[in-house]
C-alpha cells in the first residue's frame, strides 16, 4: 500500500521556511546538529545502567533472588534508556555526522536483544513517513487485541482495551526479542522493503541470528552457569527486565500519536493524501511535558515528538531549543502544534483515546484532518 501513497503539495513554503530557520539556528550558534558532550555523557550513563547491574549480578553480590530481581529492574531501565536515548538517534543518522559511528551505536539495539535493521524499516521508513496511516504505519496497525486506529476492525473486547492495554505494553520488548524480529524480516523481504534499502538479505539474516545467539549466551547461559539460581528464576529475571523496558517504551511512544486530538488520515481513492508530508506530521503528532527536564533527559527528548518527526536527523539534545521555532512557524502558517502540558496529561489522553477507539461503532470523525 505504501508504494501507492502520495502526499499533497499544500503550503510547501511552510517546511522550506522552517528548515531555513532551523539551519540558521545551528549556523548562528555555530554548533553541530549531531551529538554533543551531553549526549556522550548520556550514552555512557545509559549503557552503564544496563551493563553495571549485569556485571554486579555475576560477581556474587546477588545472593538472594530479590536482589537479583532488583538488578533486573535496573537493567530494564537501562534497556529503555538505550532505546530512547542512544540507538534511536544513531539509527536515525542523528548521533554523528560519521555514518560508521551511527551504525556502530545503532547496533546497541542488537546488543540488548532486538534488531537494528528491522527497526529502521519499521520506524524510519514506515512510521516516520506514513504516520498514523492504517496498514502502513505498524505502530497503529497491531495484529492482536489492541485497536489503535479508527480504520482498524473493531471487536467487542476492544471496549476494555483502555484497561488491559497497560499490561500488554509490558510484553512489548519480550515479543520483539523472542519472535517479532524473525517474522518482520520475512515480511519485509516478501514486501520488497529489504531490496528498497539496498540490503543483502543473507547478511541481515546472519546478523540477526548471530546477535540473537550472543544475547542468549550472555543473558541466559552465563547467568545460569554462574548464579546460584534455577533456570526458571533466571527466566523470571529476564521477564521482569523486559516488563520494565517494554512498559516504559510503550508509554513514551504511544501518547505521541494515539492520543485525544490526533488525526488519522487516509489517502483518497487515488492514493493521495490531503497534506504535504511535513503538515501531515503536525496533524498526527503530539508533544508533551515540555517543562519536565528530567523526563525529557531520560526519554531522549521524545516528548518533543513534533520536532523529532520534522527533523529526525537532528540529535535530540537540540529539540528543546528548536521547539519555539517550530511552534512559532506553525502558528504563522495557521497549522496545528499539538501538545499536552504534562506527561500525566498525555497518558490520560492516551487512555481516553483507547477507550474511544474501543467503543466506536460507526465511522469516526477522527479519520479527517
Amino acid at each position: 500500500m505504501s508504494k501507492n501513497i502520495k502526499f499533497g503539495t499544500n503550503q510547501p513554503e511552510f517546511y522550506s521556511t522552517l528548515s531555513q530557520r532551523v539551519n540558521n539556528y545551528f549556523k548562528t550558534k555555530n554548533i553541530s546538529r549531531n551529538a554533543n558532550a551531553e549526549m556522550v555523557i548520556k550514552t555512557i550513563f545509559m549503557m552503564s545502567l544496563f551493563f553495571v547491574p549485569y556485571a554486579i549480578s555475576l560477581t556474587g553480590v546477588a545472593t538472594t533472588l530479590w536482589v537479583y530481581l532488583f538488578l533486573c529492574v535496573i537493567m530494564g531501565l537501562g534497556i529503555a534508556g538505550i532505546g530512547l536515548s542512544v540507538m534511536h538517534d544513531a539509527n536515525h543518522g542523528a548521533y554523528s555526522s560519521k555514518p560508521w559511528i551511527n551504525e556502530m551505536m545503532g547496533y546497541s539495539l542488537n546488543l540488548v536483544g532486538a534488531n537494528a535493521f528491522n527497526w529502521k524499516i519499521q520506524h524510519n521508513v514506515l512510521h516516520h513517513t506514513y504516520t498514523n496511516i492504517y496498514e502502513v504505519d505498524e505502530d497503529i496497525s497491531p495484529r492482536g487485541v489492541l485497536r489503535m486506529s479508527p480504520d482498524s476492525p473493531r471487536r467487542s473486547f476492544h471496549r476494555f482495551q483502555h484497561l488491559y492495554a497497560w499490561f500488554l505494553y509490558a510484553l512489548m520488548t519480550i515479543v520483539w526479542v523472542v519472535g517479532k524480529d524473525f517474522f518482520r524480516l520475512v515480511r519485509y523481504q516478501n514486501e520488497g522493503l529489504v531490496k528498497k534499502q539496498k540490503a543483502d538479505i543473507l547478511t541481515e539474516w546472519a546478523i540477526l541470528i548471530f546477535t540473537k545467539v550472543v544475547y542468549v549466551i550472555y543473558i541466559f547461559v552465563i547467568p545460569i552457569m554462574v548464579l546460584p539460581f534455577a533456570w526458571y528464576q533466571i527466566l523470571l529475571g529476564f521477564a521482569v527486565m523486559h516488563f520494565v523496558a517494554g512498559f516504559i517504551l510503550a508509554i513514551v511512544f504511544q501518547p505521541a500519536h494515539v492520543v485525544e486530538g490526533t488525526s488519522y488520515l487516509m489517502p483518497d481513492i487515488n492514493g493521495t493524501l490531503e497534506n504535504s508530508w511535513a503538515i501531515h506530521q503536525l496533524h498526527t503528532t503530539t508533544n508533551f511535558a515540555h517543562n519536565n527536564r528530567i523526563l525529557s533527559w531520560y526519554v531522549g527528548g521524545l516528548n518533543f515528538q513534533v520536532e523529532h518527526h520534522l527533523f529526525p536527523n537532528i540529535c535530540h539534545v537540540h529539540y528543546r531549543h528548536l521547539s519555539a521555532i517550530v511552534e512559532k512557524t506553525a502558528e504563522e502558517f495557521g497549522l496545528p502544534y499539538k501538545m499536552k502540558e504534562t506527561f500525566w496529561d498525555a497518558l490520560v489522553a492516551h487512555a481516553h483515546m483507547l477507550k474511544e477507539l474501543g467503543e466506536e461503532k460507526t465511522d469516526p470523525v477522527l479519520a479527517t484532518a
